[in-house]
């Protein structure tokens, strides 16, 4: 396998590919829009992982880098899965010098518990103290909005 190299910022990003894999793969976004994924980038920190230039991976954090980050749309392409990729990430991202001093993390997955539990992820400290609000379909409604 070649190297992979890490890049941020959504000009470095395969917008395509990340909306391909989120709209038709994931579990969590399916039927999303181009400009909504875009939009979302723009406004997050996005880190790719990439082989002979080809985006095989990504992730996003949305923070406001001094006390709270989200991680959101993590991915590694199925060809590419089990290499590490995710790890490299994650690591890069717990390397950033703002990531170190955010208070609370938090993400959603229904499936990679074990990769982000060695990652310090632990089950909510305090369960009856956090609400949502959920509309899973929001993006489907409003897409004029964009």
């Amino acid at each position: 396998m070649s190297a992979v190299s890490i890049k941020t910022g959504i000009e470095n990003m395969d917008v395509k590919v990340i909306h391909r894999f989120l709209n038709e793969d994931s579990y969590w976004a399916k039927n999303i829009s181009f400009e909504l994924v875009q939009h979302s980038l723009e406004h997050s920190f996005c880190v790719g992982a990439f082989i002979d230039g080809q985006q095989v991976g990504f992730g996003r954090v949305i923070t406001d880098y001094y006390t709270f980050g989200w991680f959101a749309d993590f991915f590694v392409l199925p060809a590419h899965r089990g290499k590490g990729i995710s790890k490299k990430m994650l690591s890069f991202i717990f390397e950033q010098p703002w990531s170190k001093r955010l208070r609370r993390i938090m993400l959603n997955t229904s499936d990679a518990h074990g990769l982000y539990r060695q990652f310090q992820f632990k089950d909510l400290s305090g369960p009856t103290k956090l609400l949502e609000i959920y509309r899973p379909d929001v993006h489907l409604q409003y897409a004029e909005w964009l």
